[in-house]
């Protein structure tokens, strides 16, 4: 279940590359960029400022409902059969998440097959959470090898060591996200605790297998001194370093996603704010100290 492919990304893993979102993730985590991946299921998403109430998502919607007021409510009322979408003539209606086949992946693989190659670049598997989906993720992770692809799997390492260690046999590199190091912080701010994801990126370190990570710079989550300094202290420690540490500076464009779906972004109203340039080089030094490579952005 796919909800969005990026072209041409550059941030995803060397070089240029295609990176495939799949639909579903364990986490919630308040700041989350992609809220359409959170449900494994295909939902609706409805933009207001595009509709110009021509109701023909009305005529074509074989269960007699409203798509903009009654998507992602009933699930067992809509079918969720993209109709609507389909018939929307200003695209205020859009499907996240459809069945791709692997041979569905491969064909816009090989379109940009020239651009990977020229640019030392590859695929990328992310979501969601691609190691929620283990059977999938690693079908596509083989079909990619068998065409001398260059694979990344962008994932929060929240899976068994199992799963863990079979994706990592079938990808050259994986980008890590980490989010805190407290754990009863982390579970407030995704819904999970963090053990797990620490004891695999200790594993993944174990195993000398490439991996970068990635933390969401964000004041009043995780970009205090003391997280930071914790973070980087951890990976300093590892017997086998990250290959860089990104910061990925925190905004808040998903909040047109959430109105989009018919959710609220960050129901609690946790204070959030993106760092200023200063605290993001004050952030970016905790990490030099530490003799790891890092940088501002991914």
């Amino acid at each position: 279940m796919i909800f969005d492919i990026k072209r041409f990304a550059i941030n995803d893993g060397p070089g240029i590359r295609v990176t495939f979102f799949l639909k579903g993730c364990p986490l919630r985590c308040v700041w989350c960029h992609n809220p359409e991946g959170i449900s494994p299921r295909p939902q609706l998403l409805f933009n207001q400022k595009k509709c110009i109430g021509c109701d023909t998502c009305l005529d074509v919607c074989q269960q007699n409902l409203d798509p903009r007021r009654d998507r992602n409510t009933s699930v067992d009322a809509c079918l969720l059969c993209g109709n609507c979408a389909m018939s929307c003539p200003t695209s205020a209606l859009e499907l996240a998440g459809r069945e791709w086949t692997i041979q569905d992946i491969m064909k816009v693989v090989e379109k940009e097959r020239s651009v990977i190659d020229t640019s030392g670049g590859g695929v990328t598997i992310c979501g969601g959470e691609p190691l929620m989906h283990p059977a999938e993720t690693l079908a596509i992770l083989r079909e990619l090898g068998q065409h001398g692809l260059h694979r990344c799997v962008d994932t929060t390492l929240y899976a068994s060591e199992k799963v863990v260690h079979e994706v990592g046999n079938e990808c050259e590199l994986f980008l890590v996200d980490l989010k805190h190091m407290d754990s009863d912080m982390h579970l407030r701010y995704t819904g999970v605790r963090n053990e797990q994801i620490l004891n695999n990126i200790k594993l993944v370190s174990q195993q000398a297998h490439p991996f970068w990570i990635r933390i969401p710079l964000i004041v009043g989550v995780n970009a205090d001194v003391a997280n930071l300094t914790a973070s980087a202290r951890f990976l300093a420690s590892l017997p086998h370093k990250p290959e860089v540490v990104n910061l990925l500076v925190y905004h808040d464009a998903a909040i047109g996603k959430h109105d989009r779906i018919g959710s609220r972004f960050n129901p609690d109203n946790i204070d959030m704010r993106p760092p200023t340039d200063d605290e993001q080089l004050a952030a970016l030094q905790i990490f030099l100290n530490e003799g790891l490579e890092a940088k501002i952005g991914g």
